[in-house]
């Protein structure tokens, strides 16, 4: 039976964290005592040393050889039912899309261990029950994480060959990704170059759009980037910007790679299309164009440009980064825990790509025009009318669900049927996601923490070997700091958002139910079939009746997959985490 003793307890343990993170909504939205720059700086404070070290700390004081394999089969089962229930649901049902499988995978089986759940469960059931959380969080930084990442990679990986190969990707046997692409999130301009190799083959290598074709010109803050195009009687340069790069299409001409793989005479194969076939001319973006070329309909290709050709995600553009000045879609969003130091629009001052600061922000807020009118043709070969105002036609590639972020214009008009874009090999494919994954966790201080401190543990506990004293100081200091600094920067977070239910009342009731009432279910389901009873099943429902966790929000945030819904989830989660595990607590224990 629960007594106001033990709710004592549970209280004590949870309203230090609330006291930390009200205090910190206040001080930006009451008392305006941070700038949206100051809560970046606190936040990646927060990202790159204090969740880490508190991650640390836990792990490494965790004895590993005393772990409850039992309970840590349960959590596993959940996981892996809800894996296989989505998966047939994605394949079966035209509903179902990657997108949404991800979302609510995130939702229903992936609460906030770490900082929630290890102060809340002790204060439920006992220091006992913080070392089982601990088991859960150096899975969920092992492997479920892990998985989240070659997700969204895949789902990345999808997009990109859909808008640059849409009708050859069968073709490909290979991808070289240059170092210094180390996601296909879609948050920076990225090209393909494709060659056919002897076998008819294609053989892409993926790149930012301006890497390793720069050269400055002395004494000027521009880059001039002189790039001839294969078109007769034209020559296109481009005046780039060292700030602000001009986005370049892929290289890989279909027209030609047809004639090659059917044995064509080359001699009579179609002039190679033109890198700059679809981007704008903008004398203020720095781009110029000489020349033109009467009577000649889309460069010589048979295939018509797609809109958004050479940029991988529209959210980019400079339409992108002045929608809004008050926050989500300005230059001031604030991710939680965000450790990608090249990707995080927090490292830069919110800005996502064009990293100038303001210079780039004022150069974003002159020229007021959505991404879509930015990347479309404003001077064009035939390949389509120009016209002010114009109606953006052309469906939304809608393959993998309502999120996705690249358009094409397929052959055939706007209201033609869309043919299933074909993939490479699965070797292939899943060869190129494991690149960009490893890059993704080597750049991760959650990885080295989990792993680092695991580690430890295990020849720690093995042999009785202590830490050092000074080291274990040393740590000591940012970890005990690491849970407070986590939920004041959450705190931050809630002030920095115009609103709290990002993704409208019916979606926001709908997640709450994925988080609270089918996580707790499926997840007593597993835990009875493994054979838990008593506390330990306790244990594992109230576990999973937690809150949104704030790991997964900063993916859907970077790939751009339903961040609305994540953040309605970590938010008004931890506003209606307390009595709701409250109940389940008692509920439990009558």
């Amino acid at each position: 039976m629960i007594t106001a003793t033990d709710l004592y307890h549970v209280l004590t343990a949870v309203i230090p964290l609330y006291v930390a993170m009200i205090l910190a909504y206040g001080s930006v939205k009451w008392w305006k005592i941070f700038s949206p720059d100051q809560c970046s700086g606190i936040n990646r404070f927060v990202a790159l040393f204090a969740v880490p070290l508190l991650s640390f700390h836990f792990i490494s004081t965790n004895n590993p050889y005393g772990m409850n394999l039992r309970f840590i089969a349960a959590d596993t089962l959940q996981k892996m039912i809800v894996l296989v229930v989505l998966c047939i649901w994605s394949r079966s049902s035209s509903r179902g899309s990657l997108e949404w499988s991800i979302t609510l995978f995130s939702l229903s089986t992936l609460p906030n261990t770490l900082v929630m759940g290890i102060p809340l469960l002790k204060g439920m059931y006992g220091e006992y029950s913080g070392s089982l959380m601990v088991q859960i969080v150096v899975l969920q930084c092992i492997i479920w994480y892990t998985l989240m990442l070659f997700l969204f990679e895949y789902r990345g990986a999808r997009l990109l060959i859909a808008e640059q190969f849409p009708d050859a990707a069968a073709s490909i046997v290979s991808f070289k990704v240059d170092s210094d692409v180390i996601s296909l999130d879609g948050r920076e301009p990225l090209q393909t170059d494709a060659e056919v190799g002897d076998d008819g083959k294609l053989h892409v290598t993926v790149r930012k759009s301006t890497s390793s074709r720069r050269s400055h010109a002395p004494n000027s803050g521009l880059s001039l980037t002189p790039r001839p195009s294969n078109l007769t009687n034209a020559e296109i340069f481009s005046l780039q910007s060292s700030r602000n790069p001009t986005p370049r299409g892929s290289s890989f001409n279909h027209s030609d790679f047809y004639s090659m793989v059917n044995g064509k005479n080359m001699s009579n194969a179609s002039p190679r299309q033109s890198n700059f076939g679809n981007l704008g001319s903008d004398e203020d973006n720095g781009v110029g164009v000489f020349g033109n070329i009467p009577g000649r309909a889309n460069c010589g290709s048979s295939y018509p440009a797609p809109p958004s050709a050479g940029i991988f995600s529209p959210v980019n553009g400079p339409g992108a980064i002045a929608k809004k000045a008050n926050g989500t879609d300005g230059g001031k969003d604030l991710h939680m825990f965000v450790w990608s130091s090249s990707a995080s629009p927090v490292s830069e001052a919110g800005l996502h790509v064009f990293r100038g600061g303001d210079l780039a922000a004022a150069a974003a807020l002159s020229h007021q025009k959505d991404y879509d009118d930015y990347g479309r043709d404003e001077f064009s070969f035939g390949n389509k009318p120009i016209t002010n105002g114009v109606e953006h036609q052309g469906p939304v590639l809608s393959k993998l669900g309502s999120s996705s972020t690249t358009e094409l214009n397929p052959k055939g008009g706007a209201h033609a049927e869309t043919k299933p874009t074909s993939m490479p090999p699965a070797s292939v494919i899943t060869r190129l996601i494991l690149i960009m994954v490893w890059r993704k966790l080597i750049r991760n201080p959650n990885t080295y923490s989990s792993l680092i401190g695991l580690t430890w543990s295990l020849v720690s506990f093995r042999w009785d070997i202590q830490m050092p004293a000074i080291i274990a100081r040393s740590i000591s200091i940012l970890s005990d700091a690491g849970l407070g600094m986590a939920m004041f920067s959450l705190g931050l977070f809630m002030a920095l958002q115009p609103r709290i239910i990002a993704c409208g009342n019916t979606i926001a009731a709908f997640s709450m139910a994925v988080r609270f009432l089918m996580g707790p279910a499926v997840m007593a389901a597993a835990s009875i079939i493994v054979g838990l009873r008593g506390v330990l099943l306790h244990i594992a429902i109230v576990q999973a009746a937690l809150p949104q966790g704030i790991v997964p929000f900063v993916f859907a945030k970077e790939y751009n997959v339903h961040p609305d819904i994540l953040s309605t989830g970590v938010i008004f989660g931890m506003l209606i985490a307390l009595p709701i595990t409250l109940v389940y607590y008692i509920l439990l224990g009558i």
